[in-house]
């Protein structure tokens, strides 16, 4: 009697971590959570990470994502340097300062 207790109450548990997993895979991504994990899969060159990423969200939202966080990085590391954002750009790109 005990062990059909024991058993059923077994089952219902791994019923509740089956459904708990599954919950997270289904959760859904933001466009800033794409692009964040897109651009750090690029930066890594980690090919896997790049298609999962990207697989998060509608085909052209990344882009919009991309820009985004470029806007914002670019920003934040003139606050840095105390230069223009377009100096840092520059600077990131390789090119020669205009």
């Amino acid at each position: 009697m005990f062990d059909r207790v024991r058993k059923s109450w077994a089952g219902f548990r791994e019923a509740l971590r089956s459904e708990r997993g599954t919950g997270e895979d289904k959760r859904t991504h933001n466009l800033f959570e794409a692009a964040a994990a897109y651009v750090s899969a690029c930066a890594e060159d980690d090919q896997e990470r790049i298609d999962e990423a990207a697989g998060w969200v509608s085909p052209e939202a990344p882009s919009f994502g991309v820009n985004e966080l470029a806007c914002r990085a670019v920003i934040a590391l003139a606050r840095e340097r105390d230069e223009s954002p377009r100096t840092v750009a520059r600077a990131l790109l390789g090119l020669p300062v205009a």
